[in-house]
């Protein structure tokens, strides 16, 4: 005697060993011994042969048509496999016939829903078509997506793809056909999904795919300006008072938003004048504006090599940059300092001035530099009173308890990038431009930070305590910088905390009610938000200047390069801001210089192999 019963969903048949009422002993057709429960088997039958029985049960099947077997059934009324097959032959149908028609009622579950161990129920007609709607969706689906995958496997995009190309890199809904079709070209090719895009076509350069990710998650409008954002109060420079100084700015010479100038006026008995002069957007910007909400959602200026993507739309950049030969609105803090660079006095203004020049790095740091101030050379402009600056600022690293300043010893890098080709330059930190235009701005951002908590005003302060720096509504010291507060004001065109310091502080010098308290929403949202995005973007800047760093080894043909080891297999490579880890690097100490040999730069992932070839003789 055989069996044909059901197990994990499907059907097998077998013979029967040995009958224990409640489980069955059966060996299947290729003589494997199983036991299974009686309630399983669906039928016994004595012939054909177990291959026979299945193989003539699925000819039957080939042969039935599913339409017209549910047409059969009829509504609501459960039945089994046996009754079915009696409605279907019209007479009493074999163990074979049986078994083919429960074969098909099994394998049809949109057709026939299963109500028990061998009892079916036909499916009412609305159910059935919406479910074989939903079926043809779905093979027409996986028609389209297998064409995607054709396409996408001979790196051709379909033209589905090209509004979708962000959506699928940055963002993919993983339910989508273009998704689906996607992961399964990239498993067929060996490639992640950036790659295959980029062989297809959709990212025009690597440099496209970082940018354009960045922007897709901090900028999902788009780093445009809405034509409303850039409506702003043009401040009246006919109300405000002209000072009598004559102002210069320190900058790089790629910076548009000039923050910043400084002036030096000489007093009586030796003593002088210090001018520090910010930008004051904060007189054309009003809180709650629709340009004061584009910059709060901005918080800050973006920086990479090559581009910037502002805070402030160009056109209120323009009107309050302090650029030169021109009157523009300032919050002035001017200090009096005695002939001993001590400072007798300070005050704020807020009037407009001249800015003289804009002095920019690379011309002025042949002139202004540790080797003229040695031998007191004077031939270039405003050398005299950058002499005086310069004393006073190493008076006040002094008092500060910085004066051996291990970060002076450090370099930054410029990024210079033209059409695609990029040059990176050197420059020690602790240069005497660096140090002046540095204590200048502590101090101000000190001593606003004073002023703001002496008068109980609400600002947003930057402290260090244990090496964490924090930022807060309360005055606290910063251990990093040695001073007892400091508020960030100097830099209101491109950071958003020092634009809410400076309403502060404009408030305060004009003696008019402050737009903050220290429970308002605005200032605890804005400094909060303020942190994440300042992160943030020091994260995004450092992965591009990752990129172009990669990006000039392949520009110069550089195969070998030197390098120095930083910890264990960590290496920074000589004149680049570029870290990497050699894993054939050999326990050698921090310092050790290195040869290495580079190979298989991949500007997608921004990765480098990099190979030990020995110490460097340099």
């Amino acid at each position: 005697m055989n069996v044909f019963y059901e197990e994990a969903g499907g059907f097998k048949v077998g013979g029967i060993l040995a009958d224990n009422t409640t489980s069955l002993q059966i060996e299947a057709m290729h003589g494997k011994r199983s036991k299974i429960k009686a309630a399983a088997v669906l039928l016994r039958f004595e012939t054909p042969s177990l291959c026979e029985f299945m193989q003539q049960a699925q000819e039957i099947v080939d042969d039935l048509d599913v339409d017209f077997l549910w047409e059969c059934c009829e509504e609501n009324q459960e039945f089994t496999g046996a009754d079915l097959a009696t409605e279907y032959f019209g007479r009493t149908p074999s163990p074979v016939e049986i078994a083919a028609i429960m074969m098909l009622l099994n394998g049809h579950p949109i057709y026939f829903h299963r109500k028990g161990h061998g009892r079916y129920k036909a499916a009412p007609p609305e159910i059935l078509q919406a479910a074989l709607a939903s079926q043809e969706k779905k093979r027409l689906a996986a028609e389209k997506q297998a064409g995607y995958v054709e396409q996408l496997t001979t790196f051709k995009l379909p033209d589905a793809f090209k509004p979708l190309v962000n959506d699928l890199l940055y963002r993919p809904d993983k339910n989508t056909i273009e998704w689906k079709a996607l992961e399964s070209a990239c498993n067929a090719t060996k490639l992640s999904a950036p790659k295959l895009l980029k062989e297809c076509g959709a990212i025009p350069s690597a440099h496209d795919y970082h940018f354009n990710q960045f922007v897709y998650e901090h900028f999902p409008e788009g780093t445009a300006f809405d034509p409303h954002a850039a409506d702003f109060i043009r401040t009246d420079l006919e109300d405000l008072p002209l000072a009598d100084v004559t102002a210069f700015s320190i900058d790089d010479a790629a910076t548009t938003e000039i923050d910043d100038a400084f002036s030096v006026t000489p007093l009586s008995y030796g003593s002088f004048r210090i001018g520090i002069h910010i930008a004051a957007p904060a007189l054309g910007i009003t809180p709650g504006s629709p340009l004061d909400q584009a910059a709060a959602r901005r918080l800050s200026t973006v920086y990479l090599p090559g581009h910037k993507i502002t805070m402030l739309p160009e056109e209120v950049i323009q009107h309050y940059t302090l650029g030169e030969s021109r009157h523009c609105p300032v919050l002035s803090l001017y200090l009096n300092v005695a002939d001993d660079f001590t400072v007798t006095e300070t005050f704020s203004k807020i009037e407009t001035i001249q800015v003289s020049t804009n002095l920019r790095h690379d011309t002025l740091e042949q002139h202004f530099n540790e080797d003229t101030l040695r031998d007191n050379q004077l031939d270039y402009p405003f050398a005299h009173e950058l002499r005086l600056l310069w004393n006073f600022a190493c008076k006040m690293e002094k008092l500060r308890g910085k004066e051996q300043d291990s970060n002076s010893d450090k370099v930054d890098y410029s990024f210079v990038v033209e059409q695609d080709h990029v040059m990176i330059f050197e420059r020690r930190r602790g240069a005497p431009i660096d140090r002046v235009v540095s204590e200048l701005m502590i101090f101000a951002n000190a001593e606003w930070g004073k002023q703001l908590a002496n008068a109980g005003l609400a600002g947003i302060y930057r402290s260090q305590g244990n090496g964490k720096v924090r930022m807060s509504l309360s005055p606290a010291p910063h251990q990093g910088l040695g001073v007892s507060q400091y508020a960030w004001s100097s830099s209101p065109m491109r950071r958003y905390v020092d634009l809410i310091n400076q309403r502060q502080l404009i408030a305060f010098v004009s003696e008019t009610p402050p737009p903050y308290t220290r429970d308002s929403d605005a200032i605890l949202v804005a400094m909060r938000d303020f942190e994440l995005a300042y992160a943030t973007y020091a994260e995004f800047q450092r992965g591009m200047e990752r990129y172009w760093c990669l990006r000039w080894l392949l520009q110069e043909n550089i195969h070998i390069a030197d390098a120095v080891v930083i910890k264990e297999n960590l290496v920074k490579f000589d004149r680049l801001p570029l870290t990497i880890r050699v894993p054939s690097l050999p326990d050698l100490a921090p310092g050790t210089a290195v040869t290495l040999e580079i190979s298989q730069i991949d500007l997608i992932e921004r990765s480098l192999n990099a190979m030990f070839r020995g110490k460097s003789e340099n």
